[in-house]
C-alpha cells in the first residue's frame, strides 16, 4: 500500500497519511463497528477527489480494489463512514461556503464544512437551515447530504433532502457532474453524451420505465425515509428527471460530493414552547394525530418518556432540578410554533392546549427564551443516557432510528417496550414523536459474548416490529453497515434487486463505500463489532440525539 500512498502523495494538493495511528484514528465513527482503512487522504479540492477516483477506478480496472469512503467529522451511527480502503476527510481544507445569495437565502457549500458554522452564518442574515441534526455542532454538511439527515424541525419543514436542488459529484471514474432537475430535452442531451454521466442516465432511464409499478410499491406511509435509495424521488410525471434525491442519503455508495446548493428558510427566533404531559401512551398519540391536522403546523413536536426521566433521575439528578418534578409522566411532548405572526403562535398554542387537555394531559407554555432553554433540557437530557456507562456496558447506537406512521406510534412505543422487557435491558424513548421517528440505545457490554449475541436479536426483533407496522428501519441516520442487512427485509427481493442494479449503474467496480447499503449481510457485520464502545472522538462537545 506504500506504493498506493506514494504515487497518490505525488499527484494530490492534499495530505495522504498512513501512519498507524492515524489509521487507527478514522478506524471508527459513531457505531458499534471497526474498519482499519489502508490509508487516509485529506483532499484539497474538488481535482484531488476526482484523482482519487479515477486512480482507483484504474486499478480496479486491472482487477485490483481498492474501496474509498468519504468522511466528514465521523458521526455516522450506521457504519457507513469507515471502510477498508481509502477514507477521503473532508472537513480539513473542503470546508467553505462559497457563496451565499442573501437575496435569495441560496447557499453553496462543500462537504467539510461544518454544520453549526453554516448555520451561525446564515442566521446572522435572518435564515435557516431547517432540517438540521441535534449534531449540527459537531458534524458537517457532508454526512447530513449522506445521511438524508433530519431533526426537531423536520416535522414541519422536511429532510434534507427536501433543500437541495443541485450538486456537483464525482463519480466512480472521476468524471465531475452536475445534477439537477432536467427537462425531456435536457435528459435526451445527457442520454446522449458518450461519457459515463451519459450512460448513467441511459440506464437509470430504463431502468426507471422499465420497473414504475415495482418503484411505485418501494413508498413507505411515513413522514420521512433514509432506507436504500430514493428511487421514487428521481423521475416527475412530467418527464423531468433529476439524481439530486437519489444521492442524497446514498452515504457515499453512488459518487462522492463535492459542492451542493442549499435552499433556506427564514429564521425567526421569537418562538412560543408549549410543554405537554401524558399518562397514558394511546392517548397521546391521538393527540399527537390531531395537532398534526392543525393550519399551522408545529415546527416542532419531539417527546421523552418516563423511563429516560427516571434513568436521568438516578444518575444526574441535577440536570433535571428546577425544571420537572416527580412523578414523572408516562410522555413528555416538546411542541414549538415558529410562525412570523406572534398572535399566530399564540392562538396555536391554545389549541394545542385544548388538545392536550381534551386527552387527559396537562401543559405549560413559555415565550421566555430563557425558561425555553430550561424546559428544552429536559429532552437534552437524553445526551447523559447516551454518554452514560456502567462499568463497560455502554448506550448503543443500534436501534436508533426506527420510523413508523405516526397513527401506529402507541404500537411502536409499547412493542419497543416488550422487546427490552424480553431480553431483560433497561427500556428508554425519545425523538421525533410528531414524525413517529423514535431514539433508543440499549445498555450492552460489547467486551462479552452474551451481549454481543444479544444485539443481533434485538436488531432481528426491533426491525421486525417496525416492518411490522408500515415503517421504516431508517428516519434519518442511514442504513450503513448496521441496517443495510434488512433492506432486502423491507423492500421485498425484487425491490432490493433495483438498489442492487442502481448501484452497478454507478459503481461497477464498487469502489465507492463497499460494505455499505447494499450487500452486506450480518454475518459480515459480526468481525467487525468492536470490543467496547466509546465516542472519545466527540468528548470536545456534548453529543446530541
Amino acid at each position: 500500500m506504500s506504493k498506493v500512498a506514494h504515487y497518490l502523495q505525488e499527484h494530490l494538493i492534499g495530505e495522504v497519511m498512513v501512519s498507524s495511528d492515524a489509521r487507527r484514528y478514522f478506524a471508527t465513527d459513531s457505531s458499534i463497528l471497526s474498519v482499519t482503512p489502508a490509508l487516509v487522504v485529506y483532499p484539497h479540492n474538488e481535482n484531488d477527489v476526482r484523482k482519487i477516483a479515477r486512480f482507483t477506478w484504474q486499478l480496479a480496472e486491472k482487477g485490483r480494489v481498492i474501496p474509498m469512503t468519504a468522511r466528514g467529522s465521523g458521526t455516522d451511527h450506521s457504519g457507513a463512514a469507515i471502510g477498508s480502503g481509502i477514507v477521503v476527510v473532508f472537513p480539513a481544507h473542503m470546508n467553505k461556503i462559497i457563496e451565499l445569495d442573501t437575496k435569495t437565502g441560496s447557499v453553496a457549500v462543500q462537504p467539510g464544512l461544518n454544520y453549526g458554522k453554516l448555520q451561525q452564518t446564515l442566521q446572522t442574515h435572518g435564515r435557516f437551515l431547517p432540517p438540521f441534526p441535534a449534531s449540527m455542532e459537531y458534524s458537517t454538511v457532508g454526512g447530513a447530504m449522506g445521511n438524508n439527515a433530519s431533526g426537531e424541525k423536520t416535522v414541519k419543514y422536511g429532510s434534507t433532502r427536501d433543500f437541495v436542488p443541485s450538486l456537483r459529484v464525482v463519480l466512480a471514474n472521476g468524471e465531475v457532474i452536475e445534477t439537477g432537475r432536467l427537462s425531456k430535452r435536457e435528459l435526451s442531451k445527457k442520454m446522449g453524451l458518450n461519457s459515463m454521466e451519459g450512460e448513467i442516465y441511459r440506464a437509470m432511464d430504463k431502468l426507471l420505465e422499465e420497473n414504475k409499478d415495482l418503484i411505485e410499491k418501494t413508498k413507505r406511509d411515513t413522514t420521512k425515509n433514509s432506507a436504500g435509495y430514493a428511487l421514487d424521488s428521481i423521475k416527475q410525471k412530467d418527464g423531468s428527471v433529476d439524481l439530486t434525491p437519489l444521492l442524497i442519503g446514498s452515504q457515499g455508495t453512488l459518487g462522492i460530493i463535492t459542492e451542493a446548493i442549499f435552499e433556506t428558510q427564514p429564521y425567526n427566533p421569537n418562538v412560543t414552547l408549549l410543554v405537554a404531559s401524558f399518562d397514558d401512551v394511546d392517548r397521546a398519540t391521538k393527540a399527537i394525530l390531531d395537532i398534526r391536522k392543525l393550519a399551522d403546523m408545529p415546527s416542532t413536536i419531539e417527546m421523552v418518556d418516563g423511563n429516560l426521566l427516571e434513568f436521568i433521575d438516578e444518575h444526574n439528578p441535577n440536570q433535571l432540578k428546577g425544571t420537572i418534578e416527580k412523578p414523572f409522566h408516562k410522555i413528555m411532548l416538546f411542541i414549538e410554533f415558529d410562525n412570523f405572526n406572534a398572535r399566530v403562535q399564540k392562538r396555536m398554542a391554545k389549541k394545542v392546549k385544548n388538545i392536550v387537555e381534551d386527552y387527559g394531559g396537562s401543559s405549560q407554555s413559555e415565550t421566555d427564551p430563557e425558561k425555553q432553554a430550561l424546559l428544552w433540557r429536559i429532552r437534552q437530557s437524553a445526551a447523559s443516557l447516551t454518554a452514560f456507562s456502567d462499568n463497560n456496558s455502554k448506550a448503543l447506537p443500534l436501534i436508533e432510528d426506527g420510523i413508523v406512521p405516526v397513527a401506529k406510534l402507541t404500537e411502536f412505543i409499547n412493542g419497543a417496550y416488550a422487546i427490552f422487557d424480553k431480553l431483560k435491558l433497561k427500556a428508554a424513548i425519545w425523538g421525533h414523536a410528531g414524525d413517529g421517528n423514535l431514539h433508543m440505545q440499549p445498555f450492552l457490554d460489547l467486551s462479552q459474548l452474551g451481549d454481543r449475541q444479544k444485539l443481533f436479536r434485538i436488531l432481528e426483533e426491533y426491525y421486525g416490529l417496525v416492518l411490522s407496522l408500515g415503517g421504516s428501519i431508517s428516519g434519518e441516520h442511514g442504513d450503513g453497515r448496521i441496517r443495510g442487512p434488512f433492506l432486502s427485509q423491507m423492500y421485498g427481493e425484487e425491490a432490493y434487486e433495483l438498489f442492487r442494479a442502481v448501484k452497478k449503474i454507478f459503481d461497477p467496480y464498487n469502489t465507492l463505500n463497499a460494505g455499505v447499503k447494499i450487500d452486506v449481510t450480518l454475518d459480515d457485520i459480526k468481525p467487525l463489532l468492536r470490543q467496547e464502545y466509546s465516542m472519545k472522538h466527540l468528548y470536545d462537545h456534548m453529543p446530541r440525539t
